[in-house]
């Protein structure tokens, strides 16, 4: 499972022209889910997000996690973050998930990642044609991909 974080001001995305979730001070997260990936790898990253020391405290230092802050999580579905871009000029998408499985695993991911933040996630339309209106703070962006976590002795996240 791979995770694109944006520390944001404010974050929403549309469907069609309609808002369908949106937060202000927190994490954009874009998700994509590989054929590969397990409970684990779903329970770790989650874990990670939850307490990754990315926001700035009172002396700007980033020492604060989003449950720290409070802050609001939008996570959206996005295979393309599964692209093999090693061979030609195409991407090729066989390293992700079925939608079938995907859109399990990205429901499933976000119910954990909820319930370690102790509140709801806000959340994109699984495959739909999604349109993300977004303030980044910093910016702030951190690629997380749940192999490094999973990793001999990685696993545990406190």
């Amino acid at each position: 499972m791979i995770a694109v974080l944006q520390r944001v001001n404010r974050a929403a995305v549309r469907v069609e022209g309609e808002t369908v979730g949106e937060i202000g001070k927190g994490l954009l997260i874009l998700v994509g889910v590989t054929g590969e990936d397990t409970e684990k790898d779903r329970e770790a990253l989650a874990k990670k997000i939850a307490a990754h020391r990315i926001f700035c405290d009172e002396n700007d230092k980033m020492n604060l996690s989003l449950k720290d802050i409070g802050g609001g999580a939008l996570v959206v579905s996005n295979f393309t973050l599964c692209a093999d871009y090693s061979h030609g000029n195409r991407p090729s998408f066989f390293g992700a998930a079925a939608p079938d499985v995907a859109k399990k695993e990205y429901h499933l991911f976000c119910e954990v990642l909820s319930a370690c933040l102790g509140e709801p996630v806000a959340r994109g339309e699984f495959g739909a044609d999604m349109k993300i209106d977004m303030e980044a703070d910093g910016p702030v962006t951190i690629v997380m991909d749940s192999r490094v976590l999973t990793q001999k002795g990685k696993g545990e996240v406190k």
